[in-house]
Formats: structure tokens, sequence, C-alpha cells
């Protein structure tokens, strides 16, 4: 079984719950958290959006694991299962703010985070098969996918909405997510080795910065590949100005809808790279 919610209204986002997930504590870097294991074939690290594992983010991981690929999910933050509006999500974003293994606030910051998912992205690898693995950061862990893209075993990374660091200044919004040390690696992997990274984004989403993609393209070039679904008013979609979620809660399960072709484009991707 997949787990996919069978409750939700045509025309909403997919959902999924728990159903055939298994849970275990991964530590490195100083930190422990539990890993949401399920699938088989090549590896994608799946890292979870604000509030954490929610039912949007679970059907992605489900969607993922249909296609052939096995999914390593940290819950990083909140309750797994939980939905992603609730009351008790927002003392989890207030969390996540504070904490320093995400720095949410800084500018060129080595984030103790991203030292983990390193770890956990080879621990992936050495148990799956194909090429490297796949690691998909989305909204406040956005950025956490090309700071993993430091270690060798990582050969895709997806960038969905990246968030932090938060956009206060326009440094702050031009930032690229990762340190000055660590981008210099990626660049010299996708100079020597052909890296290639994948972001998406609403036209119109200040959450994730138009600066903040223009940043990583000018260091990146053609090795950053780049979905902007237009949110603009007036839009052919009807996205609102605060569409956000591109694989999560924009998703609407039809060919044509943006955020459809886009989850499309990311599976393509994995799969060009991992397979």
């Amino acid at each position: 079984m997949s787990g996919r919610r069978s409750d939700v209204p045509a025309g909403a986002a997919p959902e999924a719950d728990l159903t055939g997930w298994t849970a275990e504590p991964f530590s490195a870097a100083g930190y422990t958290y539990d890993v949401y294991r399920k699938g088989a074939g090549p590896g994608v690290v799946l890292i979870p959006e604000m509030p954490g594992l929610h039912p949007g983010v679970l059907a992605l991981g489900n969607h993922l694991v249909d296609n052939g690929f096995t999914v390593a999910s940290p819950s990083l933050y909140g309750t797994p299962g939980k939905p992603s509006v609730r009351p008790g999500a927002v003392p989890v974003m207030i969390r996540g703010c504070v904490a320093k293994e995400f720095a949410a606030f800084a500018t060129n910051a080595d984030r103790p985070v991203a030292h983990y998912l390193r770890a956990l992205a080879r621990d992936l690898n050495e148990r799956t098969p194909g090429k490297g693995v796949g690691v998909i950061g989305e909204c406040w862990s956005g950025g956490f996918a090309l700071a993993a893209a430091v270690d060798d075993s990582v050969l895709a990374p997806v960038l969905s909405q990246p968030s932090l660091p938060l956009g206060i200044t326009a440094r702050h919004r031009a930032d690229p997510g990762l340190s000055e040390a660590e981008l210099q690696i990626v660049e010299r992997r996708a100079a020597e080795e052909g890296l290639c990274a994948l972001g998406l984004r609403f036209s119109e989403d200040p959450l994730a910065p138009r600066a903040r993609f223009a940043t990583l393209k000018k260091r990146l070039g053609d090795a950053f590949e780049v979905i902007e679904i237009d949110s603009a008013k007036g839009n052919e979609h009807g996205f609102g100005r605060s569409a956000h979620s591109v694989l999560t809660l924009e998703v609407r399960e039809f060919a044509g809808h943006p955020a459809y072709e886009a989850r499309k484009r990311v599976v393509e991707f994995l799969t060009e790279r991992l397979v």
C-alpha cells in the first residue's frame, strides 16, 4: 500500500499517511533524528519542508517510491504525519528560527544540519544501487540540498523554493543558502564532474527570493536548471501570490498543471543522474 489518502477531494493536493514507512534513528555530526525510509532502487534524501513530514511531503515520498527510488526522509522538525496547517505548527516554526543547526538568519553560513545530511546521503548511497543519491530540499530545507552536494555521493540536488536565510535584507535575499566554501566545492564539482542542480520556485514567492536564484545562476551557470512557475496576478492557472510549495501543496494531479509538470521534471532529473 502506498498510504495515499482516499478522502482528498478532486483538485486538492496529493496527501498520504505513514503506511509502509519504517523509522529508525540516524546519528551524525552531533545530531540524532528519526529517518523514515521506504522503497527500493537508487536513493533520494527527501528533506521535509516546514512544519515537518506532513501528508503532502509523504505523498511526494510515495511518488518517488512509485517511480523506483528508495526514499530516506529525516524528521528534522515537527510530528510526522500531522497536517501542514494546524495549531501546533507555529511553535515548530519558531523553534526552527532559533535552532543553531539551521542558522535561519545567517548569511554565508556553513549550517550544522548540512553536515548531518551529507552523512545521511553517504549512508543511503551505501545501502542503495545506482550511481549516487539525490537530495530534495523544500522551503526551509531547500538550500540544504545544495549544501549536501559538497559530498561526492550526491549527484542530483533539487532546491524547491529555498527559503533560508530568511529574506530580511537584500543581502539575505541574495544569499545562496550555503557558505562560500561550500559553494566553491559545488562550483568545482559542476565544472569538473558535471554536477547539476535543479531549482524550483513561484515567480512572486517572497520566501524564495528571485535574487537567490540569480546568485546561484551566476555562480553555476548552465549547471543550475531553473523552473519558475508564473504566480503573477492574472496567471493562467490561478496561483495566488502566496503560492510557495511547488512539489507538495500546489500540485494537482493532471498533465499540464505547472506544479505537476515540475514534479515530473524532478523525477526525470533524478532518473537521468542516478540510474
